[in-house]
């Protein structure tokens, strides 16, 4: 996983700087609908930039798979710990697949009805907003690391990163931050903001009403029994 990650991180940035080095026009590039193919198109040609452009297709349609069972198995979590709505339902595992079915279906249903729905502006408003959720998520979850790290015991032989454990995790705060300000700060991501603030909202709200009408269900920590295996 660890290395998974590493290889990600260094081919990614490798790309996106070979990419910017490759710009000779940066205002035309900016004003190009696609600048990434605009970019092949003038260093490696037409029929590279269609043979490039498929394998990105391909690419980023394993991302929106994998996007689906992320949240699908989210959806699966909460619903096995009673944390979402219709959990009795969404928490169901096929015994043939032993899969989530009725949480990857509500998933994958969503999906299509906010393409179908939505138009071209305000969907790509929404794909914004997803950009920035996931990182308002993860600097979430560093901080709440950082205010606990002391009371979780280690169990004997899992992952830790021992002395390196607190400046990895503030390097990675700072850039989440960072990325944060990155996807917030330009005026067009006005709306993905309010899209994102109105989540949180709402989220919110069903937390604190969790927390008035079955707070127990949130001081339970579920048994391992039910926890779930691919």
């Amino acid at each position: 996983m660890v290395g998974s990650v590493v290889a990600a991180g260094v081919l990614g940035m490798l790309f996106l700087i070979t990419l910017t080095i490759a710009i000779d026009d940066i205002p035309r590039i900016s004003d190009t609908g696609p600048p990434v193919a605009a970019i092949m198109r003038d260093q490696l040609g037409p029929a590279m930039e269609r043979t490039l452009l498929v394998a990105i297709t391909i690419a980023f349609f394993g991302a929106g798979i994998v996007a689906m069972v992320a949240c699908s198995r989210l959806v699966f979590a909460m619903s096995r710990d009673a944390r979402f709505p219709a959990h009795r339902l969404m928490r169901r595992v096929n015994a043939r697949t032993r899969t989530p079915i009725p949480a990857t279906v509500l998933v994958f249903a969503l999906g299509i009805v906010l393409m179908v729905a939505l138009p071209g502006a305000a969907l790509l408003k929404l794909i914004t907003a997803s950009t920035i959720l996931p990182a308002v998520t993860y600097g979430s979850t560093i901080v709440l690391y950082l205010a606990v790290r002391g009371r979780p015991s280690h169990k004997k032989g899992a992952f830790d990163l021992g002395r390196f454990e607190l400046p990895i995790a503030i390097c990675a705060l700072v850039w989440t931050l960072v990325a944060l300000f990155v996807l917030i700060s330009p005026k067009e991501a006005f709306v993905s903001v309010v899209i994102v603030v109105g989540l949180l909202l709402l989220g919110g709200l069903f937390f604190a009403a969790m927390l008035t009408l079955d707070r127990q269900v949130l001081e339970t920590e579920p048994g391992e029994a039910d926890s779930f295996t691919k």
